[in-house]
């Protein structure tokens, strides 16, 4: 999707496991308690991710709940009705456009803003396509002002 830059995928892998890392001590239960607890207190998916690898040692929770922490939020009603990629390419373009409202002849500001609201055009495309967003729904950089405030 990134159309800049053409080559290189030097990233770490992670590495293949089938069950949960032998220092885990937590329990499925406990771990998906904690991921209700934490997106009650506010937090999004990725932070509760970050959260559960840094202070409770879980490098992945699908390794230890066998589902993924959205999943989680989904069963207990705490999913976001915007996905979380979807919603930070949002804040990105309202912040991109106040930008450019400051400064009308930044020509590479425009490009970027142009660039960016293809891609969440894209992205919604795909997710009104699998059902995660309603089929009405569009984008609209004025409504995004309001919704990224929230």
């Amino acid at each position: 999707m990134n159309k800049r830059r053409e080559k290189g995928q030097s990233h770490s892998t992670r590495p293949v496991r089938i069950g949960p890392p032998k220092w885990v001590r937590l329990s499925p239960e406990e771990v998906e308690m904690l991921i209700v607890e934490l997106a009650k207190k506010g937090y999004t998916a990725s932070m509760i991710g970050i959260i559960l690898r840094d202070q409770y040692g879980i490098p992945l929770a699908k390794h230890v709940i066998g589902k993924k922490i959205t999943k989680v939020l989904e069963e207990h009603g705490l999913a976001p009705e915007i996905p979380e990629d979807l919603f930070q390419l949002i804040k990105k373009a309202v912040n991109l456009r106040r930008h450019l409202e400051e400064h009308p002849k930044d020509l590479h500001a425009k490009k970027g803003l142009i660039d960016l609201e293809s891609k969440i055009r894209r992205l919604v495309k795909y997710y009104k396509r699998v059902g995660k967003l309603p089929p009405d729904w569009k984008y609209d950089p004025e409504k995004a002002k309001l919704l990224a405030k929230l």
